[in-house]
């Protein structure tokens, strides 16, 4: 999951056309953002029919982000790669992300609502029709990241488009719409692929995916309006390469933990390190002439850092969780990769139903209702995870996945909204870019972790002589309590936030 916000522009969204600043420095007045925003919501309740369209098509983006997933065994043999080659797969889009998500606020500031969709859309029909056809390992895995390009635009498009022409009484329950897209999409990639597969190769996934992918760039293209002005500013390319190699850098390293070098994985991690704190050193140097790649200001906001950090561990729980479960299916249960998505489709398919109700729950009545209640049935799952077993019943494993999914379909609406809502429009921009950049990160952090964990004690229970499903089983269930204690932190950052972002601004005028 990859979600960012940018830069605060002139808009008329009633109108559909761009609105004239009113200052020198190109920003508007709060008056007409909220005027804006009220006319930009439906009278029938629905979102903005610019957010419906942009939301479409990033559910088509994000479906690609996991639908590799049931395909490497196929690639394996037609490519003849092994499986840790066939792994790059998934972790150059990933690597791809976390790098250019940091640039993201640049571009879409420079750029108007259709530029930014064309070279987002674009860029993912030419990833998927050179992917269809690669004749190589190589040609695909280079295909991978030009889909990775144009999916970390089109998710900060999509949110900053949100924030801007949704009023802020209405963002909860047009969030929990977005966030439907954004969950269930995932969750539905293993069992789509596991279908498509059963019909033809692996280049079927994205023989399927083209056609639905350029209808919808034809749909978007023939309708959507440009909402926004272009602002022009200059790039700090010591920033970008910095942030390139940081972000990325620390993301690959991660990746490494798993069954590669311990040591290499660490110097990897700690040149990742070492250019994140150049990159956050230039940039404190660069807001004092007000011309930032990333404006790490927006981390004076109480709320804002709060829901950072519970948003950071809760992605780590949550992405340790997705990754073992799957796991025990087939390699403990014997499951196949589709028998397994399909059982942990009814859980993910929750989460992303339920995203409206929680947004129309959010509006009435605050975040709090529903974030400390969600941190702790997140907590329960994961615990109630610790103990599976060679025979634990599949309806509990069932109830077990729901809780989990529901838990966090209540936690991350209204984090999300909260944490955008505390920092003034001018920061939407900074503060997603942030914010989807640590998820990568932490994304990564959580998979290395609870896989470092999990093998680090089977490898120990097999030289002791244990089966190698009982060795499997042990490690699993330490790496389940790890993922549950770091839900503790998640429980804990629930109370700091407050019930609505507008009571965090009074709280933080100063920094605004």
């Amino acid at each position: 999951m990859t979600t960012t916000f940018h830069e605060t522009r002139g808009w008329n969204v009633s109108n559909d056309e761009v609105m004239s600043d009113n200052s020198d420095r190109g920003a508007v007045s709060i008056a007409q953002l909220d005027s804006s925003a009220k006319s930009s919501t439906t009278v029938s309740g629905r979102p903005p029919a610019v957010i419906r369209l942009l939301v479409l098509a990033t559910f088509v983006v994000i479906l690609n982000e996991t639908i590799m997933i049931n395909a490497i065994p196929r690639l394996m043999g037609a490519l003849h790669i092994t499986e840790q080659t066939a792994q790059w797969l998934s972790t150059a889009f990933m690597l791809t992300m976390a790098a250019v998500i940091p640039v993201t606020g640049w571009f879409l500031q420079r750029v108007s609502t259709r530029v930014a969709y064309t070279t987002a859309m674009g860029l993912f029909l030419l990833g998927t029709a050179l992917a269809a056809a690669a004749p190589t390992f190589e040609v695909l895995l280079g295909a991978r990241i030009i889909q990775a390009s144009g999916t970390a635009v089109m998710m900060p498009l999509l949110m900053t488009t949100l924030m801007q022409v949704v009023s802020e009484k209405d963002r909860g329950r047009v969030m929990g719409n977005v966030m439907l897209a954004i969950s269930v999409a995932p969750a539905m990639g293993p069992a789509i692929s596991g279908v498509i597969l059963q019909f033809g190769s692996w280049r079927l996934l994205f023989v399927v995916v083209l056609p639905i992918a350029a209808v919808i760039t034809w749909g978007g293209l023939k309708q959507l309006k440009n909402v926004g002005e272009p602002r022009f500013s200059t790039i700090d390319w010591l920033s970008v390469v910095t942030a390139s190699a940081g972000f990325g850098g620390l993301v690959y390293g991660l990746s490494r933990f798993e069954g590669g070098d311990v040591r290499v994985a660490a110097a990897i991690v700690g040149a990742g390190l070492v250019a994140i704190a150049v990159f956050v050193f230039r940039q404190l140097s660069l807001q004092k002439r007000g011309t930032p790649l990333l404006d790490l200001r927006a981390l004076r906001h109480r709320t804002y850092t709060v829901a950072l950090i519970l948003m950071a561990v809760a992605c780590m729980a949550m992405l340790g969780a997705m990754i073992l479960l799957p796991l025990y299916l087939q390699n403990v249960r014997g499951l196949i990769p589709l028998e397994a998505g399909l059982l942990m489709m009814p859980g993910s398919l929750a989460m992303g139903l339920l995203g409206p109700t929680v947004g129309r729950l959010f509006d009435r009545f605050g975040g709090r209702v529903l974030v400390i209640p969600g941190a702790i049935g997140i907590t329960l799952a994961l615990a109630g995870f610790t103990q599976v077993t060679m025979t634990m019943p599949i309806w509990q494993l069932l109830g077990l996945h729901a809780l989990l999914m529901v838990s966090l379909a209540a936690t991350f609406t209204p984090v999300f909204t909260l944490g955008l809502g505390a920092v003034p429009p001018s920061l939407y921009s900074h503060g997603s870019s942030i914010l989807s950049t640590l998820q990568q990160v932490s994304s990564a952090i959580g998979t290395a972790l609870v896989i470092t964990v999990m093998s680090a004690r089977a490898d120990v229970l097999r030289s002791t002589g244990a089966t190698e499903a009982l060795a499997n089983l042990d490690g699993m269930r330490l790496a389940f309590v790890v993922s549950a204690v770091l839900s503790v932190v998640v429980i804990v950052t629930a109370l700091l936030l407050p019930a609505r972002a507008d009571s965090a601004g009074k709280s933080e005028g100063a920094d605004r």
